[in-house]
């Protein structure tokens, strides 16, 4: 088969970026006038999620400091619903692996599974809460605002999620998730977040925001009463400043890793597509189309997880050794969304994936393909396009072109070098 040229480009996105993270979690929380509440001696549960947040560690150091200077006994809970295969030492394994470990933090890391139910929403759904995070005087919610892997609203991932998923640990995972699927995200997640703040130990939120570069851009101290409207306008900005592939339709998409530290669904579908709020209805305009989707392993930190392989079309037969079955099937069920992890069809070698995926790209032929090759949904400021690209007229994005056009190389084996090793 004959394949397109590929050339190195580089993107440009706009970079607010935070460097002096202490300092601006400090101010973020001094603006709170915390110590009117929280007391010498209260107890404070922190949320300590399992997705790759830039700095998580300093900032829940820095926010465990500035709680200690107030006399308070702050904590960490990991708050990640089924990640970690359900159990509380693979939680704390997955902190750990970030780096948040009660020696960097200064702070214990408590872990439990059990859960008690604090309430009910208006609506009737049964409100679960973290038992330790329940005994707090205090819980400090700390998340990332940013959109939603699956969901789409006003309001996607942030605050509200951690409270309801991550503070809901595996059991209300799998009871809220059930939920959605016969009742609207949005709805949902605020009827959940208002009753925790009735009938829980909800003191303050941290709310964090990142460029496209994957560096911290925005940290805000939000009071409980403000959660909703907060993240509504935090939203529009980590959408604004979202990461994009340079073309919104392609034949064929590469990317080399997925995981559990890059998004929730192994590849953030508001780069790539495929998101499942849009199955039964039409996308938003601007919404990604990629005809088909080749995904070549899993990151070492998503300890064999591969949830959202099923957005797929194509893989590896080395990513399928690789996977955690068990892990990944107990994280999709528990989402209500058992065909992510679904198994694509699978070749031994990157040159028989290629070779199957061009053939049914349509009238298109092999060499006029536009193919993206990216390492993951967060790294996208420099990928590799075949040549047939830099064509197209319809960008999302503006790109300098880095290279000259280079033909698709293959080892021995017949797979392809990493994205690092063409660069040098």
């Amino acid at each position: 088969m004959i394949y397109p040229r590929m050339v190195r480009i580089r993107q440009q996105f706009e970079r607010p970026q935070i460097t002096d993270v202490p300092t601006a979690v400090v101010s973020a929380l001094e603006s709170l006038d915390l110590s009117r509440r929280i007391k010498p001696g209260h107890t404070v549960a922190l949320t300590a999620g399992s997705r790759g947040i830039a700095n998580i560690p300093l900032i829940l150091r820095s926010t465990a400091a500035f709680l200690k200077k107030l006399g308070a006994k702050p904590f960490l809970i990991p708050t990640m619903g089924s990640h970690g295969g359900g159990t509380a030492e693979g939680q704390r394994r997955i902190l750990e692996s970030y780096g948040i470990t009660e020696e960097f933090v200064g702070v214990p890391i408590r872990a439990s599974m059990e859960t008690v139910q604090v309430g009910t929403t208006v609506e009737g759904f049964p409100v679960l809460l973290d038992r330790i995070a329940a005994e707090s005087d205090h819980i400090g919610v700390i998340a990332r605002i940013k959109p939603h892997t699956g969901f789409h609203g006003p309001i996607e991932s942030g605050l509200l999620k951690m409270m309801m998923i991550g503070l809901g640990k595996h059991a209300g995972a799998l009871l809220y998730h059930r939920i959605l699927l016969d009742h609207p995200f949005d709805r949902v997640v605020r009827s959940i977040g208002r009753t925790l703040m009735k009938s829980a130990p909800i003191t303050f939120g941290l709310a964090l925001v990142e460029n496209a570069y994957d560096e911290t851009a925005f940290v805000e101290g939000v009071a409980p009463e403000a959660f909703e409207a907060r993240e509504e306008r935090l939203l529009i900005e980590a959408k604004r400043l979202l990461m994009r592939l340079p073309l919104r339709k392609a034949d064929l998409l590469i990317v080399d890793e997925i995981g559990k530290n890059i998004s929730g669904s192994g590849m953030d579908t508001n780069v790539v597509g495929r998101k499942r709020a849009f199955r039964n209805q039409p996308p938003p305009e601007g919404i990604p189309a990629m005809r088909l989707i080749y995904v070549r392993g899993l990151s070492a930190k998503t300890h064999g997880n591969a949830a959202g392989i099923g957005l797929a079309d194509f893989t590896s037969t080395r990513l399928v050794q690789q996977m955690d079955y068990r892990a990944t099937v107990i994280n999709c069920l528990t989402a209500g969304y058992p065909e992510g992890a679904f198994v694509p069809v699978h070749f031994a070698t990157d040159r028989e994936v290629l070779d199957a995926a061009l053939a049914i790209i349509g009238t298109r032929a092999p060499e006029q393909a536009r193919i993206l090759r990216i390492r993951n949904t967060m790294q996208l400021e420099e990928l590799d396009v075949s040549e047939p690209c830099l064509q197209e007229k319809e960008r999302q994005t503006e790109f300098a072109v880095l290279s000259s056009p280079r033909p698709l190389e293959f080892d021995a084996a017949g797979n392809l070098p990493s994205l690092e090793a063409l660069s040098k």
